[in-house]
């Protein structure tokens, strides 16, 4: 197998295209025969309206030795194929069967690997199966009435299942364990494209099904689901755990991956009681900034009169003499603002993007960093008391609406009594309010500053009718929680992985560190029990 980087075509190039440059790349004849296989496609719109796509492709070709000896093109090398392998079990045989507390995508890939190696783990979700939860959440967004625990953050899929479903992810796993993910995303239903586009995204209207999917298949090899099951406490023997208690019920286990999301407050309070060593983080919070999406496939794509391209992404950032960084996160082409609260008398927003990214607007957060410094508390969950803090703010202003304001007017420090050239596309009821006052003055600063900074990157980013959606507080976790280098908390057989624990920032990143959880897992105990 070769592997050939760079290879660059026109955007609305042909696929006989693709296959002739891959013939010219390799000084291949007419006659020789060979496959293909697409690892990677990006975009490159440095020359636009002139655009691109740049391919990373590997080939089968018969003597392929031979091949390679008369290319001198470092762009053409052998193909290393790496596959994910689960490890070897341990010697500890379980007793009782596993347990995994989340069914986000932590927990859901630490629950497929742990499934697929026969160790039938029992999954504990607080939350509702997606078939459920959807219809809360629908209902949240049309009424206003809250489910606590089946909503935006809390049920099957976890938070990014009402989000963009982007895949995309900086985490660079030798072992192969990214490709594994995005190949079981397909394999139970996601559009094959996410295994080599630059930054492959499902949408949450596919998404949702893959999850039903996976779950599906998992209790058809043995995994057992109990949904509305929250962990309200975890029982403890000579500095081991013995058991989890759900629903008022002792479930005696002697391991349990603790997969948590960002919003697991009342979890992470029972943990920091019972002894799991944990520390606060830095995260960053802000607002939801809407442009229309025209706008941004401008800026991104200039004057591009050709086949239409999908919805065009961005990415800003800037640092400043205070400290402070100020940057875009989860940014939604083609979106919606959505109340994402998951707490009553709060208010939190995100952004979600269906498959098709057909919105009419373009929305991302755009956040300044937060650390310490800034809780009002030194203690492991000062941060967390931070975001509830903002978020009761936001809640006051709004009066359990999305608040909302334009740009011009928060610049003013004035309220916005109506929408500029474009409307806000949020899944919620919104008002306009002032959010000024929210943050503190740097905060404020800092904002603005970016704002103005990233119009110097895309044009009219400032623009006074930019619609702000207060708050974006679910950046990240605002805690970690310490584990050693076999993924063990500071009781035996606590297992802490995904984005609640602090080791994961979105899908991708928290499915591989799921598969982690459930590789340590293995390597101590065999599936007898």
């Amino acid at each position: 197998m070769l592997k050939i980087n760079q290879i660059k075509l026109p955007v609305g190039h042909s696929e006989q295209d693709l296959k002739e440059r891959i013939r010219k790349e390799l000084r291949l004849s007419a006659h020789d025969v060979f496959s293909y296989e697409i690892i990677k496609r990006s975009l490159d719109a440095r020359k636009k309206p002139q655009l691109y796509y740049v391919y990373c492709v590997q080939v089968q070709v018969d003597r392929e030795t031979a091949v390679l000896k008369k290319i001198h093109n470092g762009s053409v090398i052998p193909a290393k194929d790496i596959r994910y392998h689960y490890p070897v079990p341990g010697s500890c045989p379980f007793t009782k069967r596993p347990v995994i507390v989340g069914a986000g995508p932590a927990g859901l890939f630490a629950a497929f690997q742990l499934t697929e190696a026969g160790y039938e783990p029992l999954i504990l979700e607080r939350g509702k199966a997606i078939e459920e939860r959807t219809l809360d959440v629908r209902r949240f967004w049309e009424t206003g009435v809250l489910e606590p625990n089946s909503n935006v953050q809390f049920g099957e899929g976890g938070a990014g299942t009402f989000s963009d479903g982007k895949l995309n992810t900086v985490v660079k796993d030798p072992s192969g364990r990214n490709r594994f993910v995005l190949e079981t995303f397909v394999r139970f239903g996601a559009p094959s494209a996410i295994l080599y586009e630059n930054k492959p995204h499902i949408g949450t209207d596919i998404l949702a099904h893959v999850i039903a999917n996976m779950r599906t298949y998992m209790e058809e090899k043995g995994a057992q689901f109990c949904f509305s099951k929250q962990v309200e406490d975890i029982v403890i023997e000579n500095g081991t755990l013995t058991g989890v208690v759900a629903g008022g019920q002792m479930i005696e286990t002697e391991a349990a991956i603790f997969a948590l999301g960002h919003s697991a407050r009342d979890t992470f309070r029972m943990l920091e009681r019972r002894g799991i060593c944990m520390e606060t983080k830095s995260f960053a919070v802000g607002f939801r900034v809407e442009h229309p999406q025209k706008m941004i496939n401008q800026a991104m794509y200039g004057d591009w009169k050709g086949k239409p391209l999908p919805s065009a992404p961005y990415k800003v950032t800037s640092n400043f003499p205070n400290g402070r960084g100020v940057y875009s996160f989860c940014m939604c082409p083609g979106g919606y603002v959505v109340n994402a609260s998951s707490m009553k008398e709060g208010t939190c927003v995100n952004g979600m993007s269906y498959s098709g990214r057909s919105g009419s607007n373009a929305n991302s957060a755009i956040i300044v960093s937060v650390s310490p410094e800034d809780f009002g508390g030194t203690d492991a969950l000062a941060g967390m008391r931070y975001q509830e803090q903002l978020e009761q703010k936001a809640y006051k202003i709004g009066q359990g609406r999305i608040p909302q304001q334009l740009f011009g007017d928060y610049q003013q420090n004035v309220e916005s009594t109506a929408y500029g050239n474009f409307a806000s596309q949020t899944k919620g009821s919104t008002t306009f309010a002032n959010l000024r006052g929210i943050l503190s003055n740097e905060m404020e600063q800092s904002f603005l500053l970016g704002m103005e900074h990233f119009a110097k990157i895309i044009p009219e980013f400032d623009r006074k009718d930019a619609i702000l959606s207060g708050m974006e507080t679910r950046t990240s976790s605002p805690v970690r929680m310490i584990r050693d280098k076999h993924g063990v908390s500071s009781v035996a057989g606590v297992y802490p992985c995904g984005e609640g624990a602090g080791y994961a920032g979105g899908i991708m990143s928290a499915a591989i560190d799921g598969l982690k959880a459930a590789s340590f897992v293995m390597e101590q105990f065999y599936p007898k029990y």
